[in-house]
């Protein structure tokens, strides 16, 4: 509702721009006319030209979107151009001279010998206006245009247009009522006007440098998700049940309860009305279907499961969501996965695809790449799970692993509620494989640890050089959940990138399981990396990214499973040494 009220300040302000001061004697000069013969179809072609706009951002925005990594670099360079044509309006005015020239040409043979046109013809001079209208609308215009092209078609992109074309029309309606008080009045305005014009655009020049290097999705990550070992957790510690397991990243994680199964007698499910579902039009693009509405759910029982695939607690969930969805969909369940991404490169819709495909997710998915469904289920964890009767309200939670023999018979009680047939009581057997298996059960394993400077813990080099390569040595000694870097390192804002051959990261962790989320190089080439456990091979102990030697490779952007052993017993030193330069390092996760 905020971005509609700002979106029709946004045309509404654009009538007290000097740019426009050519179009407002052409209105005042038909605002002796009637206002319903030539005034409203004028207003109504302006609409029309600003609703074509709207459809072609519509369209452009969704091709856009599918370009992914390119689309959005040419999205944010369309975004520095018009902030920058706020800027400065003599810019704006070459920039939309094309647009001028059609509107004066199409003025110049409609309005002679037309005092008193008729309605079409006024139509046909509300479109002209609306093209003379571009060198101060186009900015604006084109800063909506481009979250449309960030953020893909959307009922959404086209409302915000539409509430800018409404505001543009409010200053030429009064411009048309009032006349010539409304042109004095905007003289005096001009000033403050274009103050507030150049302020938007430097405030949008400062938004295209942080999108581009990705704070926006570190920012809102660490905003919107609690912290371990902050008062988030102190909350979560006292109002969630003890056996509540890992919420990436608010809780720790701890072994995963359901992977032995449990018979109906073992739970009881609290079912609660926590109101009706929010809606799920905030996706940028669905997979695997066409994009669903909470209306049409109704009838269903629906389970929402926010989840992004480089997050261990989400995949070591997921095997029980997948199972859910195949053994109850005929009975009327539907699964609906929403991905929003922790890091920038689980914004890039091929990656979410492609490692869905691997995980065999064929479940709906809802790519919230903005965090507007997460923000209106008013989230905090991944993964959560949210499940919804058929009548469309929300009937129960469960935020991180554990309970899924609970979570199923919800399922089961819900789909009863709904008139489901021969629901069946038993309670699904699950085995986890690879980075999906079930924690080992340990209390205390390592936390989640995150190597860029937002959210870096316990380093162990010295002090880091942020934003810049660094030279760093590798401790002497490192205390439990310390780590360190080894060569010349980029630490960013969410990963550190590696500037030469040769590099090492170490880390002196409890636990099971060690996993590292790398990325290769920016131009995807592949980086060889070579793993030790406390100073040899891991042979029996190497995870499934990783051969009995120690050897791997990093090929895309992901989860590593590096290290898996027997058991969890003491302490242990982890070396990763990587052979060619170019590879980001973002976070350790253990189990």
């Amino acid at each position: 509702m905020i971005l509609l009220i700002l979106a029709y300040l946004g045309g509404v302000l654009t009538i007290a721009s000097p740019c426009i001061l050519p179009v407002l004697p052409f209105v005042f000069a038909r605002s002796d006319q009637s206002f319903v013969r030539s005034g409203l179809p004028l207003l109504a072609g302006m609409a029309l030209t600003f609703s074509l706009v709207a459809t072609l951002a519509a369209v452009g925005g969704g091709w856009v979107a599918s370009a992914n990594q390119y689309g959005r670099w040419l999205a944010l360079a369309l975004m520095a151009l018009f902030s920058v044509t706020l800027l400065m309006p003599h810019l704006a005015d070459r920039v939309m001279q094309p647009l001028v020239s059609a509107g004066n040409r199409m003025n110049d043979r409609l309005s002679s010998g037309n005092k008193q046109a008729p309605i079409g013809v006024s139509l046909l001079l509300g479109v002209a206006t609306g093209l003379l209208w571009a060198p101060c609308a186009g900015p604006i215009l084109g800063l909506l245009l481009t979250g449309a092209a960030l953020q893909g078609a959307s009922i959404g992109t086209t409302l915000l247009l539409l509430a800018y074309a409404a505001g543009a029309a409010t200053s030429l309606t009064l411009a048309l009522l009032i006349g010539g008080k409304v042109f004095s009045m905007m003289k005096r305005s001009l000033g403050a006007g274009e103050w507030i014009r150049r302020g938007i655009g430097g405030a949008m020049l400062v938004g295209v440098v942080a999108i581009a290097f990705g704070l926006d999705t570190g920012v809102l990550a660490q905003i919107s998700t609690a912290s371990t070992g902050g008062i988030e957790q102190k909350l979560l510690d006292r109002f969630t049940p003890s056996d509540n397991h890992g919420a990436a990243p608010a809780l720790a994680q701890t072994s995963a309860a359901g992977a032995t199964p449990q018979t109906v007698a073992d739970i009881s499910p609290m079912l609660t009305d926590d109101g009706p579902m929010p809606p799920l039009d905030g996706a940028v693009q669905w997979l695997n279907s066409p994009p669903l509405t909470a209306a049409q759910l109704r009838g269903k029982v629906v389970v929402v499961d926010f989840w992004t695939y480089s997050c261990i607690n989400c995949l070591r969930a997921l095997p029980y969501v997948k199972a859910w969805a195949a053994k109850y969909h005929d009975q009327g369940l539907v699964v609906i996965g929403v991905h929003a991404p922790e890091f920038a490169f689980e914004r890039d819709i091929n990656n979410v695809t492609r490692q869905a495909n691997k995980l065999g997710v064929t479940y709906p998915i809802a790519i919230d790449n903005n965090y507007r469904i997460w923000r209106a289920f008013n989230n905090q964890y991944w993964p959560a799970h949210y499940f919804i009767d058929a009548k469309g309200e929300i009937r129960y939670e469960h935020f991180g692993e554990g309970e899924y023999a609970q979570s199923e018979q919800v399922i089961q009680q819900l789909l009863r509620e709904a008139g489901a047939r021969n629901v069946t009581t038993a309670i699904s057997q699950v085995q986890g494989q690879g980075v999906e298996q079930a924690a080992g059960g340990q209390q205390d394993v390592s936390p989640e640890t995150y190597l860029g400077y937002m959210r870096a813990e316990n380093f162990a080099s010295g002090q880091a050089v942020n934003d810049a390569p660094a030279d760093y040595s590798l401790p002497g000694t490192l205390s439990l959940n310390d780590w360190g870097l080894g060569g010349r390192w980029t630490v960013g804002p969410e990963s550190v990138t590696l500037n030469g051959d040769g590099g090492h990261i170490v880390y002196r962790f409890h636990g099971r399981d060690l996993h590292l989320v790398l990325g290769p190089t920016k131009d995807g080439k592949p980086v060889r990396f070579h793993v030790t456990l406390d100073g040899k091979a891991p042979a029996g102990a190497h995870g499934t990214d990783v051969s009995p030697e120690g050897d791997g490779t990093v090929t895309e952007q992901r989860l590593y499973q590096l290290i898996r052993q027997q058991n969890s017993t003491g302490e242990h030193t982890f070396d990763i040494e990587f052979l060619d330069a170019g590879v980001s390092a973002y976070a350790f996760t253990f189990g």
